[in-house]
């Protein structure tokens, strides 16, 4: 069986869609997202596999207080990134995503 890369092997690259949101987020849901990208660093595979048009991209959802949080993240293992894509709440999230 194949094993995936560890957080040690794994680099962590931003797109700008994903920088302009993280920079949007109020001071203190700073530290959950941050908590989120740790856990996906740790295991990369933790976020449900999309098809169709999203084909290749993984989500990880998480909650910052009583909001559910959808982070958009694509694993190149050749080049051993974790590529974050995108950051936000469902409404409209996933036609970002495709944008």
């Amino acid at each position: 069986m194949k094993r995936s890369p560890s957080r040690s092997e794994m680099k962590i690259e931003q797109t700008p869609n994903f920088r302009r949101a993280y920079k949007k987020l109020h001071p203190n849901q700073v530290p959950a997202v941050n908590n989120a990208i740790r856990h996906i660093a740790d295991n990369p595979e933790t976020g449900e596999m999309k098809r169709g048009d999203l084909a290749g991209i993984r989500v990880y959802k998480f909650k910052i207080q009583s909001q559910l949080f959808l982070l958009a993240y694509e694993i190149e293992a050749d080049e051993k990134v974790i590529l974050l894509m995108a950051l936000g709440v469902h409404e409209n999230f996933y036609r970002d995503v495709k944008n």
